[in-house]
């Protein structure tokens, strides 16, 4: 049933995300939740996301401007380190305190409390019509870089942030989409890097032993499947539609996450 529920979800999320240029992360994320801790599951989305992003760059990265990847990236890149960081510091914190629902002992840790605030956040800014019109001038294409590669880092929701501040630069839906895949490669570089030297490496040597690690596979596949669907069916979905999919289902998993539920 694992494989099942990773296989179908990343069909689904890879296809969506490359028609939006939304990140992968955002609703596989909650996927890997059900599997693993929250740093690892961050770590293993991370990979499915880089490895996602290389097969669609190869499809459509060729399309991408790349004066403004090198403009959006390099802060980027830097923020997404000091992101991962302290995703690795909160790993280690102790939970703030349990409760006892339906026969069950829930917890509530401040790893958990972050990323379903961000979860929370990220789906008031897809949902908020005044977001969805706020329109960032060129000079501000760095910031968005810092600020997409610092929660990339963090939680791995970088697109929205990403979408935002490339969306009103007045590219064509080709182009975008490339602009952001090959930014987002760089920041997942740079946060796996980090992840492996903390924590990341440790955990899949206990993945591999457990056998769990074939979920990350399963995932990698998928999102590859996904990717060709929606390179297939690029002009036939509007960013609106995309964009009230994943706030919605960011606003449940969010409560649900930082109750302790999840």
């Amino acid at each position: 049933m694992p494989y099942f529920i990773i296989i179908v979800a990343t069909i689904l999320v890879s296809t969506l995300t490359f028609l939006s240029g939304f990140g992968l992360g955002t609703l596989l994320l909650p996927v890997f939740l059900l599997y693993f801790p929250v740093d690892v599951a961050i770590a293993a989305t991370a990979i499915v996301h880089l490895a996602n992003n290389l097969f669609k760059a190869v499809l459509i990265g060729p399309k991408a401007d790349l004066k403004i990847v090198a403009s959006f990236s390099l802060p980027a890149a830097l923020m997404a380190i000091i992101g991962a960081l302290l995703l690795e510091h909160l790993s280690h914190l102790p939970a703030l305190g349990q409760y006892q629902a339906l026969g069950h002992t829930f917890s509530i840790s401040p790893i958990k409390l972050v990323v379903a605030a961000l979860m929370a956040l990220f789906a008031w800014l897809e949902l908020s019509p005044g977001f969805q019109h706020l329109a960032f001038p060129p000079k501000w294409v760095p910031l968005g870089g810092a600020l997409s590669g610092f929660f990339g880092g963090l939680t791995g929701h970088q697109g929205a942030l990403r979408a935002a501040f490339l969306i009103r630069l007045g590219l064509d839906k080709e182009t975008f989409i490339g602009t952001t895949v090959l930014s987002a490669i760089v920041i997942d570089l740079s946060r796996l890097i980090v992840y492996g030297v903390t924590f990341f490496a440790g955990d899949f040597g206990l993945l591999l032993k457990s056998g769990e690690a074939g979920l990350i596979l399963a995932g990698i596949g998928s999102a590859f499947l996904g990717a060709v669907l929606g390179a297939r069916f690029i002009q036939k979905v509007t960013f609106s539609t995309i964009q009230k999919l994943v706030g919605g289902l960011l606003v449940i998993y969010a409560v649900l996450l930082g109750s302790g539920l999840i």
